[in-house]
């Protein structure tokens, strides 16, 4: 054989014994590196150079942190309900050659451990415990399971139940005793409100009634006050009048009737009802000689400083006669034809 084609087959061989001792490790993988057989070292992400026809890879082990989905089951709970459940666990390999060496098909065997211990755990649960205490469920198989699985260098992070489906009959009992329930809470809170509404207008009327008491009370004293100082003010008019008279006599009298006797004249001539008034004698001559009434004021002061100077009836305008029929004349209306 030519010395040319041996060099070319030594070439070729070199090239693919090369190419056979040369391992790259993908990032977020772990090589197990077998030996004769027997496993030596796990290889890093990387580079790698190996012996060929002595060492080999044995198993590519994920280190990412991996779901695994575990079946819908039906399990019987304490009080012999049947439910079934659905979960999810979520785990990570930390150790590359136990759990490649140490439990033979990994997925596998966690979903068995999960799910005997789901059974378990629910199992020891009344319905209404597994349908409120998910969390405690969650909690029991993530401790039991992380246990069981520690040896084969898995670390379980989380366990999730996805689903409880209780049974048809008893999902529609719990929706009729969801209503009840909340008619019983509707019924209850609208007998509170009403309760408080007629607390509240009690109250509202009680403070009605109490300020209105008050108020009434309030106006009989303001009107009592009044009425006293109305009194008073009648009183001191009174003695005034009383303190006038005594001092001038008949003056003062005629002084104040005649203003009285003038105020009566003045409602005849603003009346609507007649055209024509008929006044007494002495109501003409007291309109001819109002003169008369400054007369009086006169007299009445004079008297006042000096005493009296006449007797009374002597001066100022007579009064009326008491007996017998007063003599009347027409007079017509200011503006009226008569």
């Amino acid at each position: 054989m030519p010395m040319g084609i041996v060099l070319i087959m030594l070439l070729v061989l070199a090239v693919l014994f090369l190419l056979m001792a040369v391992r790259v490790v993908k990032q977020g993988y772990v090589y197990t590196i077998e030996r004769l057989g027997k496993y030596t070292l796990a290889a890093e992400p990387g580079f790698h150079l190996i012996i060929p026809f002595v060492d080999r890879v044995g198993q590519k082990v994920n280190m990412m942190e991996q779901v695994l989905d575990i079946p819908g089951q039906e399990i019987i709970t304490k009080d012999n309900a049947m439910v079934g459940v659905d979960a999810v666990v979520f785990f990570q390999v930390l150790d590359a050659g136990k759990a490649a060496y140490e439990v033979h098909n990994l997925y596998a065997a966690i979903m068995a451990l999960t799910t005997t211990n789901l059974r378990t755990v629910m199992g020891s649960m009344d319905l209404d415990e597994t349908l409120s205490k998910r969390d405690e469920i969650n909690a029991r198989l993530l401790a039991v399971v992380d246990h069981a699985t520690s040896p084969w260098g898995v670390k379980i992070t989380r366990v999730e139940i996805k689903d409880i489906r209780p049974p048809v009959d008893i999902s529609e009992a719990m929706a009729r005793q969801m209503k009840a329930e909340r008619l019983k809470r509707a019924e209850i809170l609208e007998a509170e409100g009403d309760r408080a509404s007629r607390i509240l207008r009690a109250e509202g009327e009680k403070q009605s009634a109490i300020l209105s008491a008050e108020g009434k009370r309030e106006a009989a004293f303001r009107d009592a006050e009044a009425r006293e100082r109305a009194a008073e003010a009648e009183a001191k008019a009174t003695q005034m009048v009383s303190d006038a008279i005594a001092q001038s006599g008949n003056a003062a009298i005629n002084y104040f009737v005649a203003q009285e006797y003038t105020k009566a004249v003045g409602q005849f001539a603003t009346s609507p009802n007649a055209k024509t008034i008929l006044f007494p004698v002495e109501a003409t001559q007291l309109i001819g000689s109002l003169g008369g009434i400054g007369e009086l004021v006169r007299e009445a002061v004079g008297s006042g400083e000096g005493g009296a100077k006449a007797a009374p009836g002597d001066r100022g305008t007579p009064l009326p006669p008491r007996g017998g029929r007063t003599p009347s004349a027409s007079v017509p209306r200011t503006g009226e034809g008569g």
